[in-house]
């Protein structure tokens, strides 16, 4: 594979191939049909799983025997979907060549049997009753059932079909018919002459989707399973979908129209941000458009000229031609607003980085993947829910395939439904549900306009700009106020847009001309003319009712109006805290994967980042001397000219070790029979991927190369990767040294400033531990949920950038504490630390299990003659079981940072004075050796009750 698979998916397909090793055989043995149900939450990747799966059956694994002769028959209920997964995989793999890929056409394909090592692409469409696939005559030899049917019965041994029930999206009849189609391959057609395909493997998204394809079969069936927790983890999809909804039924649409229009502003200049400063590949997010069919006299009764008005006036765009585009049914291109829009096949959608704004009616649920898809807008009424479920269940990818930890907003998708209500939205998500599994692994949210649910915080309170009138437009955006160049699409053309630094006005002319420059085939775009944008006013835009404006900020910054001078140096304050690298964890309930692989993507991202260029040749040598070592104890021993015999020329039985390093024992033995020197480079190849697959056979021989006797080292090798306690000497290996680079780059991968090495180092780091160690490092821009009766707070790190506080609600005690906290003369402000994603996360054991704690508060304070330091606390009610637990955590995070700029680290609760009754708040600071040596010697949490009512160790 081109792209290294992620943990989860890595599993599936050690898991896939060994159910399709057991299917094989137990098909040979009795010869009932055999199926394989691969379920896997909607974003998990499944066809980049499958892919790997091919790929590994026709090449061998180090579990698996290669089978360069494997037939694969690709089935689906879409042509689109077939075209899509069949790009995927050629351009994905990089072991298949694309002459190996080959759709089944109903006009030219005539075969006896399909051909060895092909993937065949077929769908349901072509194999109906009318399809020339299917029926006989005297242009056509063979029926496309004759043709699968002979295939069957002489190539059983090695034939695969691959039934796509994941992507589903046909409907009622339709949807039946496909169905009843594809149980053919499962059930076998007495009709048609077809029996039951020895080997089927369907992937699909819900059990419940699979179990109505199967229904009452006789197939013996294997199971694999992946979670949608480790889909959520892996950072692969987005965390919110946000339906928003009018609480008024008589609410214009295009004022909800104007609203995604500036949402859909806003994420583009959060990702130019964010891909500028990161130095990734830029992001253009695309504005999905859902609009009604069409009537006698136009493509469709909504107004798209008046759409793209309104949407050019909200935001200050001006389209170009090929910047807008739709996917109607017709395919002819329609002109709406003195532009040219032309159709596109949705599955171009995302790979055509031109494309700003889409136009669709119904199929954009089937053949479409685009992760760019960040907002959508739809004028369908209630009863089209299902069709909208099924749209979102395609845009909930992440763009770059990895969370964004810097800023919140870009992980979440935002619908609006200007004719739907709270009831209707709750029908979107059943059946959004429905569609992709209960469990699907993103938090769907219905909020009303105009009372957002969650809000954005930073760490850069900008100064007021002055007044403007109500929902009066500014360009002034995000991106603009930090000094980053927008995306070229807001820019004002260059007559408009004043004088402007020599060389910037030349940057920002190249980066346009490239977003603007059309694809080669096609003709340069026509010359709008058209009147450019003009500010909107109260006449043309949104009105809000009362109750709308009651519930926004606006009325505030009405009258507030502030300059916002700060005395808290937050950008300051975030250097020092990410500089700083507290060490926070990440608890996984099970390891994921094995040390060596981990170590080798370790050595490997250290290299590639220039911390050390010899790192990864250095785990090779001392590989290498194992081997070595090995071979020269056996020859000692006077082992090794029978073991070299046994490689050469008899049977070789093979310990098979699983995806975490251990051995497989569960009743299928795993043995490759060789009988001649042919089969020494296929043993070679196998041990190579049994020692982790970086080379480390090859790098053998180049050191140990015999001329008069060539295959001796691969004899070696194999001899290395055939002796269990060899193995597993090389996994120890790897354990240690992983742990010992992991500790010793840490913190030169949180210092880094891109994001991208950060992850991919954490990323790394999770998959060789089930408890892993990493930095803790601040995001950029956060969104909690709204506390609609919180109180402000302008001493909070992170705050709402616009009003220069953040509303936040807190019990009592906990009140009390930052009460305390701001009173301080050395006290600068606080964080509240949230119970996941980017919070500071504590390692605590109960019971035996190693469990998550996020303290609840970060104290930042300025020390004289010392700087800031960093305070954790953590009010804690004195009834609740877990207190020793995470009492003894605060120990150990204090004794595995000696040298960390931690000031105090406080056990916190509400008690008396013992003099004066009065209530107060009783501090157990675990930063002191005194109380950290008393805490660890605690058994009980009645012991630890006793330290609080000792005056001489709390404050």
């Amino acid at each position: 594979m081109r792209d290294e698979l992620i943990s989860f998916q890595q599993i599936a397909v050690s898991k896939l191939l060994a159910e399709i090793n057991s299917a094989q055989a137990y098909h040979r043995v009795d010869g009932r049909p055999q199926v394989i149900a691969f379920r896997a939450p909607t974003g998990s990747g499944k066809t980049i799983v499958m892919t790997e799966v091919i790929e590994d059956i026709l090449n061998g694994t180090e579990t698996t025997v290669e089978q360069p002769e494997a037939i694969f028959v690709w089935l689906s209920d879409s042509p689109q979907l077939n075209e899509q997964s069949k790009t995927k995989i050629i351009q994905k793999a990089d072991k298949i060549r694309p002459n190996q890929c080959v759709t089944i056409e109903d006009d030219s394909f005539d075969q006896e049997m399909l051909d060895d090592g092909m993937i065949y692409f077929l769908n349901t469409q072509k194999l109906g009753k009318a399809s020339r696939l299917v029926n006989g005559g005297d242009s056509r030899t063979y029926t496309i059932w004759q043709s699968l049917q002979n295939t069957a019965e002489r190539k059983g041994n090695h034939l695969y079909v691959i039934i796509d029930e994941a992507h589903r999206g046909m409907q009622d009849r339709d949807a039946a018919k496909a169905t009843s189609i594809m149980q053919k391959f499962l059930k076998g057609s007495e009709a048609d002459g077809l029996d039951a395909m020895p080997v089927v493997i369907g992937m699909s998204a819900t059990d419940e989707r699979f179990r109505r394809l199967v229904g009452n079969i006789s197939s013996v069936r294997h199971d694999v399973d992946v979670r949608p927790d480790e889909v959520r983890a892996s950072g692969l999809l987005k965390d919110r979908i946000i339906i928003t909804y009018p609480e008024q039924d008589s609410i214009d649409d295009m004022v909800i129209l104007q609203a995604a229009a500036d949402e859909w502003k806003d994420k583009c200049e959060h990702w130019n941000y964010y891909c500028t400063t990161q130095k990734s590949q830029q992001v253009r997010p695309v504005l999905v458009i859902q609009v009604e069919n069409r009537n006698s006299n136009s493509a469709s009764a909504t107004e798209i000229g008046e759409c793209l008005s309104r949407i050019e006036m909200r935001t200050g765009a001006r389209f170009s031609e090929y910047e807008v585009v739709h996917t109607f049914g017709q395919t002819a291109t329609i002109e709406a607003g003195g532009l040219k829009i032309h159709h596109v096949d949705a599955s171009d959608i995302a790979d055509n980085k031109k494309i700003r704004v889409v136009f669709f009616k119904e199929n954009l649920s089937t053949g479409w993947d685009c992760p760019r898809a960040e907002t959508m807008m739809s004028f369908r009424h209630a009863q089209d829910a299902t069709y909208i479920a099924q749209l979102l269940g395609r845009m909930i990818r992440t763009p770059l395939q990895r969370h964004i930890d810097v800023d919140e907003t870009l992980n979440e998708v935002r619908l609006f439904l200007p004719h739907f209500n709270k009831d209707n939205v709750e029908s979107v998500m059943k059946a959004l549900q429905d569609e992709e599994g209960s469990d699907i692994p993103a938090d769907v949210e219905g909020e009303s306009y105009g009372n957002d649910s969650h809000e954005t915080w930073g760490y850069r309170p900008r100064k007021r700009q002055p007044k403007v009138e109500l929902n009066q437009m500014t360009l002034a955006g995000f991106a603009q106020s930090l000094g980053i160049s927008a995306d070229p699409l807001f820019e004002a053309p260059e007559s408009e847009a004043g004088d402007t630094t020599e060389g910037g006005a030349a940057q920002e002319e190249s980066v346009s001309s490239q977003q603007q420059k059309p694809d080669t085939n096609i003709d340069n775009p026509s010359v709008r003319n058209v009147p450019a944008p003009q500010s909107i006013n109260q006449d043309t835009t949104f009105a809000p009712q009362q109750s709308d404006v009651a519930a926004s900020s606006t009325p505030e910054l009405e009258q507030e109006q502030f300059v916002f001078t700060d005395s808290i140096d937050r950008e300051a304050i975030a250097t020092f805290i990410n500089k700083t690298a507290l060490i926070t964890y990440e608890i996984k309930p099970f390891k994921t994967t094995d040390y060596l692989p981990s170590l080798i993507k370790l050595a490997s991202l250290i290299k590639n980042t220039g911390l050390d260029s010899y790192a990864l040749h250095s785990i090779q040598q001392d590989g290498i001397r194992m081997i070595k070592e090995y071979i020269g104890r056996l020859k000692e021993n006077g082992e090794y000219d029978v073991l070299t015999s046994e490689v050469k020329k008899l049977n070789l039985s093979w310990k098979v070790f699983d995806a975490f390093g251990k051995a497989v024992n569960d009743d299928k033995e795993y043995i490759y029979y060789t009988s001649s020197d042919e089969d020494i480079d296929r043993k070679f190849r196998i041990a190579e991927k049994i020692l982790g697959g970086f080379g480390l056979g090859a790098a053998y021989g180049t050191l140990h190369f015999n001329p008069e006797n060539p295959s001796e080292y691969m004899v070696h090798v194999i001899l290395f990767a055939a002796e269990k306690d060899c193995v597993d000497k090389l996994h120890l290996y790897a354990k240690n040294k992983f742990n010992e680079m992991s500790d010793t780059y840490r913190l030169q991968f949180a210092h880094m400033q891109s994001e991208k090495y950060r992850k991919q180092y954490d990323a790394i780091i999770s998959n060789g531990n089930e408890v892993s160690a990493h930095s803790f490092h601040l995001p950029e821009q956060i969104r909690p949920i709204v506390d609609l009766d919180g109180e402000k707070y302008y001493n909070h790190f992170f705050v709402n950038e616009e009003v220069g506080y953040a509303k936040i609600k807190l019990d009592s005690w906990e009140k009390a504490v930052i009460e305390e906290e701001s009173k301080r003369d050395d006290f600068i402000c606080w964080i509240r630390n949230p119970s996941k994603g980017w919070g500071l996360c504590l390692q605590r054991l109960e019971n035996g299990i190693v469990k998550g704690f996020y303290p609840d508060f970060l104290i930042i304070r300025n020390v004289v003659g010392i700087g800031y330091v960093i305070d954790i606390l953590e009010p804690h009610r004195g009834d609740l079981t877990d207190n020793l637990s995470k009492a003894k955590a605060l120990v150990d995070y204090a004794q595995k940072q000696p040298s960390a700029p931690i000031g105090r680290l406080q056990m916190i609760r509400e008690g008396k004075d013992s003099i004066t009754g009065k209530k107060r708040m009783k501090r157990l600071n675990l930063a002191k050796r005194a109380v950290r040596e008393k805490v660890m010697q605690l058994q009980t949490t009645q012991e630890l009750d006793a330290l609080f009512l000792d005056d001489r160790l709390v404050e």
